[in-house]
């Protein structure tokens, strides 16, 4: 076989179910032609690759791999690569590049690709050798999925996928490969656990990475400890459990800023606590003590310093905390006080948001279409979130409420326009027997509805809840803030996203008015059942911003 064929066979002995990407002139594809098991998903462009890639390996645990031709094809992997390293999610891109035999001379697409992709991967590599791609393969999966998970680049010369590969038989990668804390700090952690009566555990992206849906949940039943999510978090445990509390930061609900706000230890897991779940690091509960959970021993005191660290998988560390903690509780009467007062600020806080979302206005508010898109979906309904100043209103218990383990995907810190848009189709592929519903802002679906046509040719039945106040309301807001100087911020002219919808073999539907929200979200849903993607456009109140988003900048002053 030659490289290419070498390549695809490693990506059969490693499982790989899709290959998201859009053929470019060499011969990857040719070689794909003859695994018939690997599907190409043929992206409309190369940006939407890496998107979908994270979407699918998000959800089931599996790296997701792309595809980007030499020069400009490999360039526009960047900001999926980019949003990958941030949020810690394992893709590998397989990307072409210009001869190696003519390397300096100026040859078509010639460009340093390595250079380019370094800052955004775990590992970047060329295969100059035909005989390594055995080895280059197994390490992209091993580190890819291993440790803090993150993205691989292999670039393969167009010269060399041509030649012969005798590379030894291709042994799959091993993955995850799992450590547990050093025995001493688990100790350290239950002795501060013990000490105190207010804990609270913040869950990140990690924790999910780890597959700890039932570690979180057993930890926090045995002592009553509340538990709150970061973005990439959530999803770790269903939100209608009566210890979940939603989001940190940007995105606290009035409960849970003030749980937060009181609490005497935080316990974060898998997270790097970046600004907008950290406020910039200003948010921390005052005088409260830290334990910091993390697989990766550079994430220690990365932005707080803990009072203990425990370096492991997030799964296993987990396991051993409450094993440890459970012995301990025997020891000491534990009485659920705390748990009904949880319970009570909860039930209070929604019937006070059920109220706020019967509202009648014109424009529509956009609270009113995220909950009863909650209500019409329910249950078995992935989310994925874009981040826009409207389709926040989505990330905002109990607004909307993920009710399902592993039924999230949202962007890391870079939040990329356009990753929602793009990655609900990895999402539909990655769980097929499960709705698919993309909340997102006009600005972020005009960068990506041109993958409307993917989900259809790929029979990819999603969603999109376009929230439309033909503007970047984000932007607006802060401009607002600065005295009034709106510029380039409002889209005077814009497509008409229904005949777009339609154009693209999708069911369209244009919603202005508060009664209509709830019979087109279902028509959207029986759409999705007979296989065909759907847009409803809601025509929102663009200066209706959730309560956490504006108290977090009332904070940061």
């Amino acid at each position: 076989m030659n490289t290419w064929e070498a390549i695809i066979d490693a990506l059969r002995a490693e499982r790989v179910e899709y290959v998201f990407g859009l053929p470019g002139g060499d011969l990857f594809y040719d070689a794909l032609y003859d695994a018939p098991e690997i599907k190409p998903v043929l992206v409309r462009e190369e940006s939407s690759g890496p998107f979908m890639a994270m979407a699918y390996a998000r959800l089931t645990g599996r790296p997701g791999v792309c595809y980007g031709s030499s020069g400009p094809g490999v360039a526009n992997l960047v900001p999926g690569f980019m949003e990958a390293h941030s949020a810690c999610i394992p893709i590998i891109a397989i990307g072409s590049a210009s001869n190696l035999a003519t390397t300096g001379m100026g040859a078509f697409q010639e460009v340093d690709q390595l250079s380019i992709m370094k800052p955004v991967t775990k590992w970047s590599e060329s295969i100059t050798l035909a005989e390594r791609v055995p080895w280059v393969m197994r390490r992209a999966f091993s580190l890819a999925a291993n440790g803090r998970p993150g993205p691989v680049f292999i670039e393969v010369p167009k010269d060399i996928g041509l030649l012969e590969s005798r590379g030894p038989e291709y042994v799959p990668s091993r993955y995850p490969h799992r450590s547990c804390g050093d025995p001493q700090d688990t100790e350290a952690a239950v002795d501060l656990l013990m000490k105190v009566k207010r804990p609270l555990v913040v869950a990140g992206g990690g924790a999910v990475s780890s597959r700890a849906f039932e570690e979180v949940r057993q930890f926090a039943e045995l002592s009553s400890i509340p538990v709150m999510t970061t973005p990439c978090g959530r999803g770790i445990i269903p939100e209608d459990h009566p210890l979940a509390l939603g989001l940190v930061g940007l995105y606290f609900t009035e409960v849970g800023e003030r749980v937060y706000g009181d609490a005497d230890l935080l316990m974060t897991v898998g997270s790097r606590n970046e600004d907008f779940q950290s406020g910039e690091r200003q948010f921390f509960p005052e005088g409260a003590e830290y334990i910091q959970i993390d697989i990766d021993p550079h994430e220690i005191g990365r932005n707080w310093i803990p009072d203990v660290a425990i370096v492991g998988d997030a799964k296993l560390v987990l396991q051993d905390l409450t094993g440890l903690l459970r012995n301990r509780l025997k020891e000491k009467a534990e009485g659920n006080g705390r748990k009904d007062m949880l319970l009570k600020a909860k039930e209070e806080y929604e019937e006070k948001m059920k109220a706020e979302c019967l509202s009648d206005a014109v424009p529509i508010k956009t609270k009113r279409v995220i909950r009863e898109l909650n209500e019409v979906f329910g249950k078995d309904t992935i989310l994925v979130n874009e981040n826009g100043s409207q389709d926040l209103w989505s990330y905002y218990y109990p607004y909307y409420k993920v009710l399902d383990i592993n039924a999230c995907v949202a962007p890391g810190e870079q939040t990329c326009m356009g990753l929602g848009v793009a990655g609900a189709i990895g999402a539909k592929l990655a769980m097929p027997e499960k709705n698919v519903v993309c909340v997102t802002g006009d600005g972020a679906f005009q960068m990506f509805m041109k993958e409307l046509p993917t989900a259809v040719q790929h029979e990819a039945p999603v969603t999109y809840v376009v929230l439309n106040n033909f503007s970047l309301g984000w932007i607006k807001f802060n401009q607002k803030r600065r005295g009034e100087r709106f510029i380039a911020s409002d889209f005077s002219i814009q497509p008409d996203f229904i005949k777009v919808a339609e154009a693209s073999k999708c069911y369209g539907e244009r919603v202005e008015r508060p009664g209509d929200i709830r019979s087109a979200l279902e028509r959207a849903l029986k759409a999705n059942q007979k296989g065909t993607p759907a847009v409803v456009e809601f025509i929102v109140d663009g200066w209706d911003f959730a309560p956490g988003f504006k108290r977090f900048y009332e904070r940061l002053g």
